[in-house]
């Protein structure tokens, strides 16, 4: 019987996977600090998510796909295909910030756009707030969103309100206080739809980086209330509403045959929010560490007719493997150079192998190297912070290095480095060739940082600006920005948002 089964599933993934020949959509939901436990097929019950249980079931659940310790680093790995640190993404972006990532690094939009795809980002983009970062300048044809997380509200100078802006491509549209937050899924949600109402006739490419589910928690009016964990359990749920509507618009247009979904997180639960943090499930830690906690999130791949339904792959893969294996579905092939660190995860996809395509996985703090994975072996190099209390350590994780063996133990407890010297040996040497190439203070490969001079926020605001550590002085004076007041001022819902469809 299990023969047959395989057989039959063979055939099935063979032949599906040569019968597509026109470009696929593609279309990747990247929520912001969702943990491992935070969705039903990965165990979630205090919050429903019936639209990502059917996309489970629909499609392959990936169970050890990792992200990175915090939002941009892992913004910068998915649309680079790199780890932050060979793109000099060490970090968090505040609002006004002189880096971002560099212009001319090669982001999966700017891959997809020359073969013909429409591009749209909506959400929080997080790599840059300056004009020469902003995603109409890294490949995609419009982008709506906050820039940056939801908490990163400024003293706005034309009324005095704490606000976030929302940016329509280079320009703010309008000035959102925090009550306002609680239409943001909404608003992402209809301009989605619009988008692929409006692109139905090419392939596209949607980059959905939810602000959801960063504090503060602002689920919309109907959702709140509606689960049995507080306002995190409401708004998780309206972020599996937003994907049941993407989803429903794709079964209307019968554009569900041909659309790669990946739905995914940037890092773990903030579990010193507490109750707005989330949850890791059965995995040790959470955001801003490299414990598995932090950096492996729920990840489902969806794309009826190729990939097999209600398949799991618990090989290592990650946000630096989407750019090769987008650009690879949709006809082309990465170059060379520059180099990238992730590899095609289409044979994954599509039941082909279960091995993982790469050599390794490295678990990078900043530009540290704290931890690399090969097969079930994960080896700790670096004393590993506490995710609950900043600047604690753990006593067990104050001894180095340890030796997990994820199989066996995925809430990373007992340290087997001792009665594996050898293993241990193996995984050293690949951490200390890679800390040399793109780690540490003296890599070899590492990329520059994209910088400019005299950066502003994108609204006149009244605190002071925030300024690098590395800034022995005051930025030089530069001449004033112009902006659009009435704009920012609107107080009511933008009227061409409000007249979407769906």
């Amino acid at each position: 019987m299990r023969a047959l089964a395989a057989l039959l599933l063979t055939t099935f993934l063979g032949s599906s996977f040569c019968a597509f020949a026109a470009p696929p959509n593609i279309i990747i939901h990247f929520i912001d600090d969702l943990g491992y436990g935070d969705i039903g097929p990965f165990g979630a019950v205090k919050q429903k998510t019936p639209h990502l249980d059917r996309m489970a079931k629909e499609g392959m659940k990936l169970t050890s796909f990792y992200a990175a310790p915090v939002c941009s680093v892992s913004r910068a790995q998915l649309m680079t295909g790199c780890y932050g640190a060979r793109v000099s993404v060490p970090g968090v972006y505040p609002p006004g910030a002189e880096n971002g990532l560099h212009p001319q690094e090669h982001t999966l939009a700017e891959r997809l756009r020359p073969l013909g795809y429409a591009t749209q980002c909506i959400g929080k983009w997080h790599l840059g707030d300056q004009p020469a970062f902003l995603p109409t300048k890294q490949g995609f044809d419009h982008y709506l969103g906050i820039p940056y997380s939801n908490d990163m509200l400024k003293t706005a100078s034309v009324d005095g309100r704490r606000v976030v802006p929302l940016v329509r491509d280079d320009k703010v549209e309008r000035l959102l206080d925090e009550a306002d937050q609680d239409r943001i899924e909404e608003i992402y949600t209809d301009e989605a739809v619009k988008f692929i109402r409006g692109s139905k006739e090419k392939p596209f490419f949607l980059y959905f980086p939810h602000t959801a589910v960063h504090t503060p928690i602002h689920p919309g009016k109907a959702f709140q209330g509606s689960s049995q964990n507080g306002c995190f359990g409401d708004w998780v749920q309206e972020v599996d509403a937003s994907v049941g509507r993407v989803f429903d618009t794709l079964r209307e247009l019968q554009l569900d045959q041909n659309t790669l979904v990946i739905f995914t997180s940037d890092n773990g639960p903030w579990l010193i929010k507490g109750a707005d943090g989330g949850s890791a499930g059965p995995l040790r830690g959470g955001k801003g560490t490299t414990w598995e906690g932090g950096v492996r999130v729920p990840t489902l791949a969806w794309w009826p007719g190729k990939i097999a339904p209600g398949s799991v792959c618990d090989a290592v893969a990650g946000t630096i493997d989407v750019l090769p294996t987008c650009v690879k579905l949709a006809g082309a092939e990465v170059p060379a150079q520059p180099v990238l660190d992730g590899r095609d995860l289409s044979p994954l996809l599509f039941g082909q192998s279960q091995e993982s395509p790469r050599e390794a996985h490295y678990y990078f703090a900043s530009y540290n190297l704290q931890a690399v994975r090969q097969g079930p072996w994960k080896l700790a190099i670096m004393t590993q912070g506490s995710a609950r209390a900043k600047g604690q350590v753990e006593d067990d994780a104050k001894t180095n290095p340890r030796l997990y063996n994820l199989d066996q133990d995925i809430g990373e407890r007992t340290n087997l480095a001792a009665q594996h010297p050898d293993i241990v040996a193996k995984l050293t040497a690949l951490a200390d060739a890679m800390t040399a190439e793109i780690g540490g203070n003296e890599p070899k490969s590492r990329r520059p940082p994209g910088e400019v001079e005299n950066p502003s926020t994108l609204y006149p605001t009244s605190d002071p600006p925030r300024r690098n550590a590395k800034q022995s002085r005051p930025p030089a004076p530069q001449a004033p920005l112009t902006y659009d007041v009435g704009a920012m001022l609107r107080s009511t819902p933008n009227a061409h948002l409000a007249e979407q469809d769906g």
